[in-house]
């Protein structure tokens, strides 16, 4: 990589120290965003935020190094809803006419309509890119803009139709957005600024080649920002070329500890583990369990709820509406457990987690730092709990030493002193906890009318008729209760009709009709139909046409002629029968 690419700030170390007081609005941050922020507690920079805001804000390129949860979204958020705002909104309106103006053809004139978001953030996972988005819409209503989220595993029309309603600003995951390019949906030649974020875990899932084709569609003349815990894996080339003059400000290294998380690591035997994973479980405050595989996740999950501790799993075989419910649930605090997989190691950012238990250890140093980076965020306190069966201790010791933790593996058992303190105060368990799942009224009817049809609100008038009836009957015998019944369904298909007149003949007939059992009316289609059958018979018969009237002569000739007629048209186009006989072979004596 170009060393002139970069541009090291060897004093974000210094500044760093002295950035705790330091408030948005002494960094440059414009006074609506300020108030924005002030309406959400924020009033003061975290180290990184205080660190690239200067640099970002002045439209400089900006690679950012740091732990996860340091506070990077607003790091790149302010920067961005800062510098749209200052093209107005009659600006952006002469830009696109005078674009459509000089389009001359059908294709420029089609290119000229597709959505032209004004900013990209590119985003690993799903749960990141929902996350980012609650960040920025704040700020950027604060100007009158609009933001989109785009990602797979959701049908993309509500998408699209965000963006045919004029998204400012786009967050997306690599995948589903190339798809939408494809389709040409919309168009990234306008996007004046672009973010990366968690770009060393695009490059491990593999989506540096999707951001690589993405990044040469936007506008080379606008602001990147980056994102990264690690440059390895091909995000050093990213920057090498993508970046301009890029400011690096590297405040938090990807694996330095942060003092306000305690890491332990529990020695346990296959038979008590799961006894060990519940007393964790068991705590007042929010605590994830981390599984290598999303079997496990679902399997523990469900066995905690059925020993009473309501419990979520996150993991890739939940689409994303389940995905959405169980992160809403832990989040405001219905389930305190949530069970996951490394797909949420990136992108949670749910604030109270004071413990996090990998119920097996990872299998590298940064699925290890990422994981335990769910708790102790944005400088709360948090523990760190790693469980270690006695074939896995050597293996976890060397992970943890790549990863800079040193700490004594301690062997435990259900109920120990250790496991307590960390616990703490016990929750109440919950016998047969289901998790709610909110349901959405359908209306089926217009606007302002009521959804049910007319034919149920007949049916409830009928039956409350037949109620009433059987109540005023009383000891009067069941007879006399049935047919008051039948004359009140009566007078309500009466009067349904328009039939006022009880006396009416028509309208006797038609409630006749309308009484009938099922039955009955089966036994009458039936006889009526043998009846049709029945008088066919006989006309045939007495016409003497038709194969059940005919005598037996009168069968013979017919079938006669029709076999002569077949036979003739074979001859004459030349067919040979098939079974006509062949002359055998003379039989001759062996002699």
């Amino acid at each position: 990589m170009p060393k002139s690419n970069l541009d090291v700030d060897k004093t974000s170390d210094a500044r760093s120290e002295h950035a705790e007081g330091i408030t948005f609005a002494e960094l440059g941050v414009p006074a609506p965003l300020v108030r924005v922020l002030a309406a959400d507690d924020k009033t003061t920079a975290f180290p990184i935020q205080a660190d690239t805001l200067g640099d970002s804000l002045a439209g400089r390129d900006i690679l950012g190094r740091g732990r996860t949860g340091s506070g990077k979204t607003l790091a790149f958020s302010i920067p961005m809803v800062a510098r749209l705002s200052e093209e107005s909104t009659t600006e952006i309106a002469m830009r696109d006419f005078e674009k459509a103006k000089r389009g001359r053809n059908k294709n420029v004139r089609g290119q000229v309509a597709m959505p032209h978001p004004r900013a990209l953030v590119l985003a690993p996972t799903r749960e990141l890119v929902n996350q980012i988005d609650e960040v920025i819409r704040p700020l950027a209503q604060a100007y009158g803009m609009t933001t989109s989220t785009i990602y797979g595993g959701v049908k993309q029309n509500r998408q699209v139709a965000e963006l045919r309603a004029g998204a400012d600003i786009v967050v997306a995951c690599p995948g589903r957005l190339e798809d939408l390019l494809r389709q040409r949906l919309l168009s990234l030649e306008s996007v004046q600024v672009t973010v990366l974020d968690e770009a060393d875990e695009m490059a491990d899932m593999g989506f540096l080649p999707a951001v690589t084709r993405l990044l040469e569609q936007v506008d080379p003349n606008g602001q990147s920002m980056l994102f990264s815990a690690t440059l390895d894996h091909g995000v050093d080339k990213v920057v090498a070329r993508f970046l301009k003059d890029a400011k690096v400000h590297a405040v938090d290294s990807a694996d330095a500890q942060v003092d306000t998380m305690t890491h332990h690591v529990f020695a346990v035997s296959q038979g008590n583990k799961h006894e060990v994973i519940r007393e964790l479980a068991s705590g007042m405050g929010k605590r994830i369990l981390f599984t290598r595989t999303k079997f496990q996740a679902k399997k523990m999950a469900k066995k905690l709820v059925q020993q009473g501790i309501p419990a979520v799993d996150l993991q890739g075989n939940l689409n994303q509406n389940q995905r959405d419910r169980n992160l809403a649930a832990f989040s405001s605090g219905e389930v305190r457990v949530m069970v996951a997989t490394d797909v949420a190691a990136r992108g949670i950012d749910v604030s109270d987690v004071t413990l996090v238990v990998q119920t097996e250890p990872p299998e590298d140093p940064k699925s290890f730092l990422h994981r335990s980076g769910r708790t102790a965020r944005a400088g709360e306190s948090g523990d760190v709990v790693t469980l270690v069966l006695p074939q896995q201790q050597r293996e976890a010791r060397s992970m943890m030493r790549r990863a800079g933790i040193r700490v004594k593996t301690q062997e435990v058992n259900p109920g120990d002193e250790i496991l307590e303190e960390l616990v703490g105060e016990h929750a109440p368990l919950v016998e047969g906890w289901t998790l709610t799942v909110p349901t959405v009224a359908k209306n089926s009817g217009r606007s302002g009318r009521s959804g049910r049809r007319r034919g149920d609100r007949r049916s409830d008038r009928r039956g409350n008729a037949d109620s009433e009836s059987m109540k005023r009957s009383g000891g009067r015998g069941r007879r006399r209760g049935e047919r008051d019944a039948r004359e009140n369904r009566q007078e309500i298909f009466e009067t349904e009709n328009g039939r006022r007149s009880r006396g009416s003949e028509r309208s006797r007939e038609r409630f006749d009709r309308y009484e009938r059992s099922g039955r009955e009316q089966r036994q009458e289609r039936a006889t009526s139909s043998r009846n049709r059958h029945r008088d066919h018979d006989t006309s045939q018969f007495e016409s003497g046409f038709g194969g059940r009237g005919k005598s037996r002569k009168t069968r013979d000739d017919q079938a006669r002629t029709r076999r002569n007629h077949a036979g003739s048209s074979r001859k004459a186009s030349g067919f040979r029968h098939s079974r006509s006989k062949k002359k055998s072979a003379p039989f001759r004596r062996a002699a």
